[in-house]
């Protein structure tokens, strides 16, 4: 899982491909399993990817660095 996998249109998140194959794996697998309504797991997939995007552009260089204060930050917007 070294590149973009996508699933249903569902992009891995370059942060979370940074964070090994486990976290990439476990990405999918929660959109792909724990959320079973498709517009739902579209919506919340959609929501964390530019969350995460958001945070790689302001700087975050780790899943593992994201901080309360980056999410409210992120909500403001």
């Amino acid at each position: 899982m070294n590149q973009l996998a996508t699933l249903n249109g569902i992009r891995t998140p370059a942060l979370v491909i940074a964070a090994g194959e486990r976290a990439g794996m476990r990405f999918v697998e929660f959109f792909a399993s724990n959320i079973r309504n498709p517009n739902t797991r579209r919506a919340y997939a959609h929501a964390v990817s530019d969350f995460l995007a958001w945070c790689a552009d302001a700087g975050v260089t780790s899943i593992t660095a994201v901080r309360p204060l980056h999410v409210a930050s992120w909500i403001e917007l």
